[in-house]
């Protein structure tokens, strides 16, 4: 199976403490109605750290059921634990789920050695089709080139990256390391445009939980050929996708989100709701660009 496209990072709607399934199922209906090629719950946007596992579970469960096959399910189910990755990764498989999402392990800051063989082990444990995720800026290190290329050469079912590193050139990088049909994907919605002309496949979005239609026309548009209206369009975003990143992800989508109504500014500890200071600029950017 092949991940191209756009697929939002979902947002995790809390209420009262609690997982706020009325308002998930209606995100997801949001997703599906805009035309994105698939979800991703359970991701970083979806707070997977601070949901138990329990909850991650119905998460996921939740958003097959709710997806019925109009878009792909791509789960969150990485950790710094390669047992609890599986763990995870086995409930997703039962759930339904089209794929699953692993981060790169965080905090312990393994070789590279290391992070191929906790990678190795967890697509020998299943079956389903995986996409890795490197995002340094969160988990310090990154997966090298050569190591995704390794990855993908030896374990089959090891389909595609998430590439979050912010430069341009790793593109180009893994696109030269890795076999060919291996997938690239934007982690980050201002470098989607760049990424494509570099020879990525799409985007997993955090801004297309508030502008889904928008996000997936731009993928579209890079896809076909169509650079003058994808550059337009991008420009149009750019403000939007700078402004979503004003404090940590995501709490700039969720206060954004709750301004239209959709979901409560909830969020669980450490995160905190954005400051007025914030909250202010990206009211007025979102009101400057007719989403608000």
């Amino acid at each position: 199976m092949k991940f191209t496209g756009t697929y939002t990072a979902l947002v995790t709607p809390f209420r009262g403490g609690v997982v706020d399934a009325a308002a998930m199922g209606e995100l997801i209906e949001r997703q599906v109605s805009a035309g994105v090629d698939g979800i991703v719950p359970v991701g970083t946007t979806g707070e997977s750290p601070t949901l138990s596992h329990e909850e991650h579970i119905k998460v996921v469960e939740l958003s097959v059921r709710r997806a019925d096959k109009r878009c792909k399910v791509l789960a969150g189910t990485g950790s710094n634990s390669t047992r609890e990755a599986i763990s995870l990764t086995h409930a997703a498989e039962r759930s339904g789920a089209d794929g699953a999402l692993l981060v790169c392990p965080y905090y312990n800051k393994p070789p590279q050695e290391g992070l191929y063989r906790h990678f190795a082990a967890i697509a020998e444990a299943t079956d389903l089709p995986l996409v890795l995720y490197s995002i340094p800026g969160r988990c310090v290190i990154e997966i090298a080139a050569d190591t995704v290329a390794r990855l993908a050469r030896d374990c089959p079912n090891i389909v595609a990256i998430k590439e979050a590193g912010g430069k341009v050139e790793r593109v180009a990088q893994l696109k030269a390391a890795c076999p060919e049909g291996f997938t690239i994907l934007s982690g980050d919605d201002a470098m989607t445009v760049p990424f494509m002309r570099e020879g990525a496949s799409g985007v997993i979005s955090v801004a297309s939980n508030l502008v889904p239609a928008e996000v997936a026309r731009l993928v579209r548009l890079e896809r076909d050929g169509h650079r003058a209206e994808a550059d337009a369009l991008n420009s149009m975003l750019a403000p939007l996708f700078r402004d979503l990143f004003l404090e940590t992800n995501p709490i700039p989508i969720k206060a954004a989100m709750a301004m239209k109504g959709w979901i409560g500014e909830d969020l669980r500890l450490p995160l905190i709701p954005m400051s007025a200071e914030n909250r202010s600029r990206l009211e007025a950017t979102l009101r400057a660009g007719g989403w608000l």
